[in-house]
Formats: structure tokens, sequence, C-alpha cells
């Protein structure tokens, strides 16, 4: 038996598949795609409560009126998780290869049950100093760590073809995570107290353990070293996507977690609309799938090319409802934006499996079906390193835009001054990703590129 399913041997073995090969179409159709399967739902069960872990401040922040905090310290509160999430997805991208990713989903998951315990312990002492806040706010990154170690996991599971549709699906079931928490807690907050944001969590996330432990699995086909993990970050194309992934999930997980805060202080005669503010995480994970097939049918960088400069557009829409004070307009035009973050989501990520692939088979003869093999393997293991690597660079992108709007809210009292610089990011990410994949006249960082469907 190759795939060590639900058997005694595999159980014993710790649930390890050691013969797994799912571009073999014979192979996928009668094994790999029922397996592969399942461990997509457990890990979108287990990478949603990350989600909802890592951004739960996002609507506390807004219900600690009693503790007499300033706008900015409160964008502090929320951009913190941000920040020690992204620096966690870096260990957190390698885990999977070197325990497994049945194995570190599971521990994963228990791992947030510490920000939810130490959440509820923070917000029921009226008299808990603002630095502990801080600590407090900082445990909740291991919920943004998640991400990497899933998507690093999955790429393994799905075969090219169908990675953008995989990986879109995946990150999705994460992303809404934090529509979850802007939808569910403000009113488990008005029925329970504010402690009641942390542990309502509990029980999910041992399911989400438990769930993992009896129906994932482990890939043999997926272990490799640290250090040669670590070889991928000498490669341009790992530093190029992560710039253009800040662009994209850095926007999304900033401006959907900044948005209760930013509706707060810049409308508060509609403070009472805070509770709609879910809508635009929900619209941007949702939205993420479409980003990945359409790249899967026109090509990953022609969609970011397009999307970037719509997010420019939007941007510039979002500061005139800011300086009109026009709510309506400001809330569409929001929706609009976090939208398009989340087509780009889709997009960049299905670019890097593109990209590494064709890197592996440069030289290679089309016709040594061996070599062929062997390359495109290479090609997924620097994939799947690549994507914990960029994920964990482009979430720096939700710290960035917090502390932007904290800060110019600081400054001057309105977000326009950061709409204005994310803006000129924008162009930036745009200019970068037409000279390096559309050029017409080749690609100058990586020839082999210019034939890829990237």
């Amino acid at each position: 038996m190759t795939v060590t399913e639900a058997t005694p041997a595999a159980a014993s073995k710790g649930r390890w598949i050691s013969d797994w090969n799912p571009d073999d179409p014979g192979f996928w159709e009668s094994r790999g795609k029922r397996v592969a399967r399942r461990n997509l739902i457990f890990s979108i069960l287990a990478e949603h409560l990350g989600f909802t872990l890592w951004t739960v401040w996002s609507i506390v922040a807004v219900k600690l009126g009693a503790f007499k905090f300033s706008t900015d310290q409160l964008f502090w509160l929320v951009s913190l998780p941000n920040l020690v999430g992204s620096t966690l997805r870096l260990p957190y991208t390698f885990a999977p290869a070197k325990f497994g990713g049945r194995n570190w989903t599971v521990v994963s998951a228990l791992l947030l049950l510490i920000p939810a315990g130490l959440l509820a312990v923070a917000v029921s002492d009226p008299g808990t100093p603002y630095w502990v806040f801080l600590l407090i706010a900082a445990t909740a990154g291991v919920g943004g760590g998640n991400f990497a170690s899933s998507m690093a996991n999955i790429t393994y599971f799905y075969p090219e073809r169908k990675q953008g549709w995989a990986l879109g699906l995946n990150a999705a079931g994460g992303n809404i995570g934090v529509s979850s928490v802007q939808l569910f807690m403000p009113l488990v907050i008005a029925g329970f107290g504010l402690a009641a944001a942390g542990l309502f969590w509990v029980p999910f996330i041992l399911l989400a353990a438990v769930g993992a432990f009896f129906c994932m699995d482990n890939l043999t086909t997926a272990r490799a070293s640290v250090r040669e993990q670590l070889k991928i970050t000498r490669r341009a194309q790992t530093w190029l996507m992560s710039f253009l992934y800040i662009g994209t999930f850095g926007s999304f997980i900033g401006y959907t977690t900044a948005f209760p805060l930013l509706i707060k202080s810049q409308f508060p005669e509609h403070a009472g609309s805070v509770g709609w503010a879910f809508l635009g995480a929900l619209v941007g994970s949702l939205i993420r799938p479409l980003g990945g097939r359409l790249s899967d049918r026109l090509g990953g960088a022609r969609v970011t090319l397009w999307n970037f400069g719509a997010m420019g557009v939007a941007v510039a829409l979002v500061g005139a409802g800011v300086v009109t004070h026009n709510f309506a307009f400001f809330f569409v035009s929001y929706l609009v934006l976090v939208a398009l973050t989340g087509v780009g989501n889709g997009s960049t990520y299905r670019m890097i499996p593109a990209i590494f692939r064709a890197k592996a088979l440069t030289g290679v003869d089309a016709g040594d079906q061996a070599a062929r093999e062997a390359a495109i393997a290479t090609g997924k293991r620097d994939s799947s390193a690549a994507i914990g690597i960029i994920s964990a660079v482009g979430a720096f992108g939700g710290f960035f835009i917090n502390r932007g709007f904290g800060t110019s809210i600081a400054a001057t009292g309105g977000a326009g001054a950061a709409l204005a610089a994310f803006a000129a990011f924008y162009i930036i990410c745009g200019a970068l990703t037409w000279f390096c994949y559309l050029r017409t006249v080749g690609v100058r960082l990586a020839p082999s590129l210019a034939a890829a469907r990237v």
C-alpha cells in the first residue's frame, strides 16, 4: 500500500505517507485527490482559528474605552500582533518539513490557547497596565504564524495545475477568520463581556487540534532540513515576490484589522457602524480564490499588474471619502479596496509555484522524464520554502499599515497622509511586476520565466 491512509500501520507510523505523486494523473484520481481534500479541510479549520486569534484585538481595542487609551495606543495593540505574527512565520515555514504537516498543525493549533487565555485575564482586571496589554497582544502573533506553515504544507498535496485554486481556498478559509472575529465578537462581548473574546475560541481550538491529529497526514516527500530550505533566501525571486506580497496580503491584513478603529476615529458619529467592518474581511477572503483561478487562466503576473493599478485608484477613493467626510462613500470604497487585496493575494500566490517550477526546469531536457520529475520535485520544495518566507515578509505590511494610520492620525488628525503613502507604494509594486515578469523583451532578472504562466 502506497498511501498509508487510516490503517493500523499508518497510525503506528504517525500517519506518514511515503509515496506521493499528485502530478501523476492516475495517482491523483485514484488516491491523491481524496487524501489532499481531507488534509485541506482540516488545514483550513486550524488556519481559520489562527487568523481569529491573530486579529481578535482589532475588535477588542475598540471596546477598551474604560481603560482610557489614546487612539495611537489602540493602533499599537492592533499592529503588534501583526509584527509578531509576521516574524513567527519564518520558523513556522520550516516546521512542516521538519516535524510533519499533520504534527505541526496539532501543535500550532494548541498554541492558540495562550493568547485566548491571556486576553481573558487582561480585560478582567480594570487595573491592568498598558504594557501588560502590549505583551498579551503580542502573544496573539502565534496565530499569524499558522498561515505560513499551512500554506507550505498544502503546496505538497496538490498538483501544480491545481495549486492556484487549492492555495486560494486554503488562504481564503484562513483569511475569513478576520471576518469571523469582527462579526461575532461584538455580539459575544455584548452578551458575555470582554473576557469572552478569548474564552469563546477555546472549544474550537481543541476541536481543530483533535481533528488534525486524527484526520491529517505527514508527507515524507516534504521533509527537508532547515539549512536546505534556507537556500531559497539566496534567490532574487524570493525577495521580489516578498515585496509584492507586502502590497497584497500585507494590505489585506492591515486594512481589515485597521477598519474598526479607522471608522471610530475618523467617523465617530458612525461608531455604531463598527459592527459592519466584518464585511471588508469577508469580501477580501471570499474573492481570494477568484484571484487564483483568474491567474490559472490568464497568468498571475498579468492579474497582479492590473490589480495594483486598481488598488491605487481605490486608495484615492478612500482618501476622498475621508477628506469629504462622506461615510457611505468611504465605506464602499474601503470594501472595494479590501476586495482588490484579496484578488492580489490569489494572483501573487499563483505566481510563486510557477516561478520556481520554471526555474527548476531551466536547462532540463524535455525528453528526459526522470530529470524532469526530479526538477519538478525540486521546484516544489523551493516553492514551499519560498511561500513561507514570502508570507512572512508580506505580513509585515499589516504592521506598517496600522502604524501608518496611527502615526498619521496622531500627527495630522486624519488618515490622508498614510493613504497617499500607500498609493505610492502600489505604483512601485505595479512597476516592479511589469519590469520583472511582463516585459516583452524578456525578463532580465529571470530569463527562464519569460515563457512561464506566472
